[in-house]
Order: structure tokens, then C-alpha cells, then sequence
């Protein structure tokens, strides 16, 4: 059989609160490279949506409506 090496395992030592600061100052990072809308942008944006759904829940409605027509009529 062959000889198995034997690693010496280091002990963990972590400080604490180490991580926590670590993850903060990535979210920090990350949120500088973001790309953030400008003001009209975002008003522009949300406007379509807004009618996009105001439209789409018009259009199921209808739907809705004409299928309980329709169901009305079958019983």
C-alpha cells in the first residue's frame, strides 16, 4: 500500500468580527462600480413600467371577464 502523507492541520484562528468587516467592505466595492440611472432615467423607466403593467392588467381582466362570460353560459 502506498504511505499516506500526513498534513499537519494549522489551527483556525479567526479574529472576530473579521468576515463581517471583510463583507462590508466588498459590498462597499461592488456598489462603487454600479452604474446607477440618472434622474431621468429612472422617471422614464418607471413610467413604462407602470403603463406596462397597467396594460397588461387591463388585457387579463378582459380575459377574465369573457372566460366568466363564457362559463356563465356553459352552466
Amino acid at each position: 500500500m502506498a504511505k499516506e502523507k500526513e498534513t499537519a492541520k494549522k489551527p483556525v484562528t479567526k479574529k472576530k468580527g473579521t468576515g463581517i468587516v471583510k463583507y462590508f467592505r466588498g459590498v462597499v466595492s461592488e456598489v462603487k462600480k454600479v452604474s446607477w440611472p440618472s434622474r431621468k432615467e429612472l422617471i422614464n423607466t418607471t413610467i413604462i413600467v407602470v403603463s406596462f403593467i397597467l396594460i397588461f392588467s387591463v388585457i387579463v381582466g378582459l380575459i377574465d371577464l369573457g372566460l366568466g362570460a363564457l362559463l356563465e353560459l356553459i352552466t
